[in-house]
């Protein structure tokens, strides 16, 4: 971990208002389901490393993860100081928390796990809510569980490497016509800056293209192989 420069615990309400005040078109978050129903707004499988709290996430209820302090295990120095202890209690929120306090802010959903059966318990959980919030909302993860998000909620916005690698081959090989395939409509796309130029029209045409069939598109970093995980932080990428 590196020294904090700033006061905020990712995942929390505090930092998504922050970085919505710096100009965040979208935040992405993490969910775990909880034992009471619940999905937890968490990045990580364990509760070990960042909080007091032991095991799997997902093994505690909601209501459990509301007395940790989510601060807790933050140590840039090997254990010698540890910042942010006693300042993340209570800190934890739920998904439904999240949607209630930002109720037209645009969020993207990371499932966790590749269990289908954690995408289906998404699913029946965002059928709840009116379609225009859902619209705000997009969801990615492993390709089982998106796939039962999709199958369950045709009209979500979702991400799955499987998708993702679908549409850019597609699109690749036939986006000369002006045809936007399939499996380029109603998601979202992450396009790393070195593949863009491959992506006919790039940029104005091919965003144009997937505003018409309702797909989001995130700009990512160079990308060299392995995860999607690389961020855009140098503006001469772009250029």
């Amino acid at each position: 971990m590196l020294p904090p420069r700033h006061g905020y615990l990712e995942n929390t309400i505090p930092s998504m208002e922050a970085a919505f005040a710096l100009g965040a078109d979208a935040l992405e978050l993490d969910v775990h389901p909880t034992t009471d129903g619940k999905f937890a707004v968490f990045h990580d499988w364990t509760l070990d490393c960042r909080t007091e709290g032991k095991g799997e996430t997902r093994s505690h209820s909601m209501a459990e993860l509301k007395t940790l302090d989510v601060g807790y295990g933050y140590t840039a120095d090997g254990g010698k100081t540890f910042p942010f202890r006693g300042k993340g209690i209570g800190m934890m929120p739920s998904l439904d928390e999240v949607l209630a306090h930002f109720p037209a802010r645009r969020f993207n959903i990371n499932v966790k796990s590749n269990d289908p059966g954690e995408g289906e318990k998404l699913a029946a959980w965002l059928a709840t809510l009116a379609p225009a919030e859902r619209n705000y909302l997009s969801v990615y993860g492993g390709d089982k569980p998106i796939a039962a998000v999709k199958a369950a909620l045709p009209d979500m916005h979702t991400l799955s490497r499987a998708s993702l690698t679908q549409c850019i081959l597609r699109y690749a090989a036939i986006g000369w016509t002006g045809y936007v395939p399939d499996a380029c409509r109603k998601g979202t796309l992450l396009i790393p800056v070195n593949i863009a130029k491959w992506m006919w029209g790039w940029p104005n045409r091919f965003l144009d293209r997937m505003q018409g069939v309702d797909s989001r598109v995130y700009l990512l970093g160079p990308y060299s192989g392995g995860d999607f995980s690389q961020g855009l932080d140098d503006p001469e990428l772009i250029e």
